[in-house]
């Protein structure tokens, strides 16, 4: 089977369903979005994969690129709340999975008293440009929602999705030795 189909040489481009919509519509934005957040988290990986003291990074953010992918499906099928097409759907109980491991990460940090700027070691700012990509992300879910009907656990798990992700580069730096790198107020 080929890659190319030539059906969205017009700029359209079709959802689950079948339905057709310009690839600038708003629900494409989303779910490009969140692709993209995933895309950042495996560059992020392939980073983090080469020292051992992240090992449990690796596992965690791997774990994540899967509920990624159930977002995505999930945003690509406007039928929400009930679809045809046995599409994934987010759930609650995916955003809690992450609170005891964002929790779990934050006891090894000492508590932040000053703004953080993204920075510090090359891990911490790939992780940080995640978490950036992600809060995009979320952001164009919360527009999409308010034109279109979509599933709100999408927005909850995204937005602790960043909260994690934000944890995880104060980790890479905290790990390898290296401080957060403080704003400094003008």
């Amino acid at each position: 089977m080929k890659i190319y189909t030539k059906a969205g040489d017009k700029g359209e481009t079709g959802l689950i369903g079948g339905r057709r919509v310009s690839k600038a519509d708003l629900r494409i934005t989303a779910y490009g979005a969140v692709d993209e957040s995933n895309s950042s988290i495996g560059l992020a990986i392939s980073v983090l994969r080469a020292k051992k003291e992240f090992s449990d990074l690796v596992e965690i953010l791997t774990k994540i690129q899967h509920d990624l992918f159930i977002v995505g499906s999930d945003l690509a099928d406007p039928d929400y709340p009930s679809s045809q097409y046995n599409t994934p759907r987010t759930n609650e109980k995916m955003t809690y999975a992450l609170e005891p491991v964002i929790d779990t990460l934050e006891s090894e940090l000492e508590q932040l008293t000053f703004f953080i700027l993204p920075g510090g070691s090359t891990e911490a700012s790939m992780l940080h440009v995640c978490r950036g990509v992600t809060r995009r992300a979320e952001t164009v879910a919360v527009s999409l929602s308010k034109a279109e009907s979509i599933n709100p656990a999408v927005i909850m798990y995204l937005n602790r999705l960043g909260d994690l992700l934000f944890v995880a580069a104060r980790i890479a730096n905290k790990r390898q030795g290296i401080p957060d790198v403080a704003w400094q107020k003008p």
